[in-house]
């Protein structure tokens, strides 16, 4: 199922491009600017079975993305920056935001030389239970150990479970049944559940976890550098709706404590976990504002509007997909007006 909907995104992609029609939107849109979504940057092409490749660019597309929008006449500017863009009355030229979720160890080794040449402003957010080596990684957990059986016995309530995943259709549909049982699981549910698979087939996920993400001593390079922001994405990258209100607040204050100790910056702004409707929504939006972030994203496709200044801590954001490296859909992603017509939920989504 998941790709026949990539097919026909990639076809909707394709058709916009030919058309022209994202040319005539920017143009004539209200819309101010757009923040990217990025995760993993790494030269290497994903595996045959890699559901977690939608979290992947190559350094060649992000230095693409970077060098088309400024053709488009886009300004890359930083999140500090676009608060102002977004909240004065007159019209300046459109801008870009760029940001990348959860800290991975090829930021700095493949992104982080290509934003310093090109002196492109960026956010980078940080799970700071993931920088101290002991956050869960989850999502790559469950690809990993797919990908290394060909059966999984999972754990239960004194039955147990077998799934079969030998051929990579297989793998697919186990890992897309798997990824969603876990999401609908309250957390403390899906955390025992992630465990106990993973001690199952002696999979480590501290090891993981150090191994993917920077540790403090490589954050201070980022956060020592003019071009980056350093901005909270909890402490251990919970879906934030899942959690008390008391909770999820812990989760964003500690975290802006914590990064406040450990890197000698206060972070202002937010991402939340996942980011979806169903993982962050008006109470985390209100939250958030009440604890002092000056902003906070989502991962609701979109583009940025004079009506965010009332809301900023509840941001779209467009993500520059792995699936969807074609250079020519560039002119697409840059399109904020686009994607907030096809969200269908308004210039500004507060659901």
């Amino acid at each position: 199922m998941a790709s026949l909907r990539y097919l026909a995104y990639r076809a909707a992609f394709e058709a916009l491009w030919l058309s022209h029609l994202p040319r005539l939107i920017r143009r004539y849109s209200a819309c101010k600017g757009v923040i990217f979504t990025l995760h993993r940057v790494l030269p290497e092409a994903p595996a045959d079975f890699a559901p977690n490749a939608i979290l992947q660019v190559t350094p060649a597309f992000l230095e693409a993305a970077i060098v088309r929008v400024r053709a488009l006449g886009m300004e890359i500017v930083s999140l500090d920056e676009a608060i102002v863009r977004i909240e004065e009355p007159r019209t300046r030229s459109p801008f870009a935001v760029f940001t990348f979720d959860d800290a991975y160890r090829d930021n700095l080794d493949h992104a982080l030389p290509i934003l310093r040449k090109h002196q492109c402003p960026f956010t980078l957010y940080v799970p700071t239970a993931f920088a101290d080596g002991e956050g869960e990684l989850w999502w790559q957990a469950l690809e990993d150990i797919i990908a290394g059986h060909d059966a999984l016995a999972l754990p239960g309530n004194g039955e147990t479970e077998y799934v079969e995943c030998a051929t990579l259709e297989q793998k697919n549909a186990a890992y897309d049944a798997l990824y969603w049982r876990m999401r609908d699981m309250p957390e403390e549910v899906r955390v025992e559940f992630m465990s106990d698979l993973a001690r199952r087939y002696g999979y480590d996920m501290k090891g993981q976890c150090r191994d993917l993400i920077m540790d403090w001593k490589q954050l201070e390079v980022f956060a020592s550098d003019a071009l980056c922001t350093i901005g909270a994405h909890t402490v251990h990258h919970y879906e934030l709706s899942k959690l008390t209100p008391a909770q999820a607040a812990n989760e964003m204050e500690q975290s802006r404590a914590i990064l406040k100790t450990q890197l000698r910056k206060d972070p202002v702004h937010l991402s939340y976990p996942i980011g979806a409707p169903r993982s962050a929504g008006r109470r985390e939006f209100d939250l958030a504002r009440e604890i002092g972030f000056r902003t906070a994203v989502t991962t609701r496709p979109g583009g940025l509007y004079a009506e965010h200044a009332a809301h900023l801590t509840a941001l779209p954001r467009i993500s520059l997909n792995g699936h969807f490296q074609e250079r020519r859909y560039l002119d697409v992603f840059a399109t904020g007006a686009l994607f907030t017509a096809l969200g269908r939920r308004g210039k500004v989504d507060l659901t």
